[in-house]
């Protein structure tokens, strides 16, 4: 059971909290989530921000090092008036997943590795992310876990353009693996509100004005246990937002 009437959960990987406080700011103030997950901040905590490190209406959780990785988690305190936990699985490594339980529901903010400099870290990586899901789904545990996964699940994820069959982010066994988290009672709510939609990508290689052409990739993910999914209304990737490479997404629930 999930004892909320209505949940709104953002997911954003910000490639550099300092170079994108304003424009993270605006977004928070404009569409107030519930729940917000932020990746890549690329900041200690101690480097963040006065103004965003404790957000007006918010608890905030930062974990992040100097100039790499890192994730955020913030939740509203209409949403949650008590402190809620914030913790850390036992994989986390180089500050790249951060989970909160609120009223029963954990949520957790996630940045998998590239796998450019160390694949077999990034396979460990979404492994034990296959684990934490499956042991989730056993206790009958709702649980939502966003981020940039750093995998594009099928083909209809990367424009034709940039589709490369040996591409670390395209490859078999990872995205096997994304299939095998999902396989334990989670739902891909962006693609099940979209199942045919081949041009809804998530970040964009910032050069040749990819962005402007969509060409892109979908990386990164709202994944939602079964009972919240079926109470999406609304998923939506924020394209002409920012200027991070990777587009804000926002989940709705009823």
């Amino acid at each position: 059971m999930i004892p909320f009437t209505s949940l709104k959960i953002a997911t954003w990987n910000v490639n550099g909290i300092r170079a994108r406080q304003a424009q993270v700011q605006e977004w928070i103030e404009r569409e107030r989530p519930d729940v917000v997950c932020l990746q890549e901040i690329k900041a200690a905590s101690d480097q963040v921000p006065t103004a965003l490190c404790e957000m007006e209406g918010y608890w905030c959780y930062w974990h992040g090092g100097k100039g790499y990785s890192g994730v955020a988690l913030h939740v509203n305190k209409a949403f949650a008036p008590e402190r809620p936990a914030f913790s850390h699985p036992s994989f986390d490594y180089e500050n790249r997943i951060v989970v909160v339980t609120v009223g029963g529901l954990t949520v957790g903010s996630v940045y998998v590795p590239n796998g450019g400099k160390d694949f077999p870290a990034k396979m460990r990586f979404l492994e034990s992310m296959r684990a934490l899901a499956a042991e989730y789904e056993a206790a009958g545990r709702p649980l939502v876990m966003c981020g940039d996964l750093n995998v594009a699940r099928t083909e209809l994820d990367v424009h034709p353009k940039e589709r490369k069959p040996l591409a670390i982010g395209q490859l078999p066994e990872e995205r096997a693996l994304l299939e095998q988290i999902i396989g334990h009672g989670l739902v891909d709510v962006g693609r099940a509100l979209a199942p045919d939609d081949d041009g809804l990508f998530t970040w964009w290689a910032p050069w040749r004005n990819m962005r402007q052409r969509n060409i892109g990739w979908r990386i990164d993910y709202v994944l939602a246990s079964a009972p919240l999914a079926a109470r999406v209304r609304r998923c939506a990737v924020l394209p002409d937002f920012g200027t991070s490479d990777h587009a804000p997404v926002i989940a709705e629930f009823d």
